[in-house]
């Protein structure tokens, strides 16, 4: 009886160990909960800080953790400053939120020196801007150490604006990440927002006809107001038309309604791999049972935020998040 008990209480720990590891990767939720157990308060109040003074950095924090994580995986490389690093590579120029994590890993190097890494830092940061902007909490697994790498030319496989979806699904299945999490993932266009010159080859010489055909005619004047022909290519234009700071429905509605602005996105609702996914969001397939996004989203940022990670004695804990030690 007492080796059957034994026998139980193994089998019972493995189990625990199971479910606290995601992916085998070394990461759990709670890593931090003896070594520096305020780690993650003080991220979500640093987030809180930033993002109640300027709104748009939730976006830009929950954008910076997805770049972070298709180059080098999960490992804060893309925080790195210097000549040719990620920082420097064009589809990154546009990054916000740097000073937020720098500031929650100053806290934390006065709490508890050495101990929290920069990559955790980003991933719990990109967590707390989708709760502060309405969407679901999930648990982050912890646990990444920061890499020592960072080069702009990396950065080439990161998907663009102008990726059809059989080019973004390329890009996420070499990251592991499926069809479902592609529609998923891109959901966080409901918060943010894009330059002209990401989307306004859109607007008037798209085809030999003219502007692209797949944006609603009565929105077209709209977009070509706020981007004219030859104008300003930096100006930002919302992501989510009419809910560009809260975390909804609304970007896959405006999908639907041919209102996507980038043409990657609009791309989401023309292919017939993914429209399914957007139409399970929405609740608009009869006899096959819809989908929650806020949850979905929750169960694929965690799984995107286990690529390539570094853990154990991989890497190294940075003292400061844009410079190796």
């Amino acid at each position: 009886m007492e080796a059957r008990s034994l026998y139980s209480l193994v089998f019972l720990v493995l189990a625990l160990a199971i479910v606290n590891t995601v992916h085998g990767q070394g990461t759990r939720v709670g890593f931090y909960s003896s070594a520096c157990p305020l780690a993650e308060s003080i991220v979500k109040s640093t987030v809180t800080t930033h993002v109640n003074s300027d709104s748009t950095l939730a976006a830009g924090l929950l954008r910076m953790h997805f770049h972070d994580c298709f180059v080098q995986g999960c490992d804060a490389s893309v925080l790195i400053a210097g000549s040719g690093t990620e920082r420097t590579a064009f589809a990154n120029l546009g990054l916000r939120g740097f000073e937020v994590i720098d500031d929650a890993k100053t806290q934390l190097e006065a709490t508890c020196p050495g101990v929290v890494s920069c990559a955790d830092i980003l991933a719990l940061a990109a967590r707390d801007s989708v709760v502060h902007s309405g969407g679901l909490s999930y648990q982050v697994p912890t646990g990444r150490r920061d890499g020592r790498i960072s080069q702009a030319s990396d950065v080439s496989n990161l998907p663009a604006p102008f990726d059809s979806v059989e080019v973004q699904t390329q890009k996420f299945t070499a990251k592991g990440l499926n069809t479902q999490d592609l529609v998923t993932l891109v959901g966080a266009h409901t918060i943010g927002t894009t330059a002209c010159q990401f989307f306004s080859n859109r607007l008037y010489n798209f085809t030999a006809n003219g502007p692209d055909p797949s944006i609603d005619p009565s929105f077209l004047p709209q977009l070509q107001s706020l981007c004219p022909q030859n104008g300003d290519g930096s100006k930002r234009v919302a992501l989510d038309t009419g809910s560009q700071t809260k975390f909804d429905l609304s970007y896959y509605s405006n999908l639907r309604n041919s209102r996507g602005i980038l043409q990657s996105d609009q791309a989401l609702w023309s292919d017939a791999s993914t429209k399914t996914t957007v139409q399970r969001y929405l609740g608009l397939i009869k006899g096959l049972l819809g989908l929650t996004f806020n949850v979905e989203f929750g169960k694929s940022m965690i799984k995107m935020g286990n690529i390539e990670l570094k853990t154990g004695t991989d890497g190294e804990i940075r003292k400061i998040c844009s410079a190796i030690n």
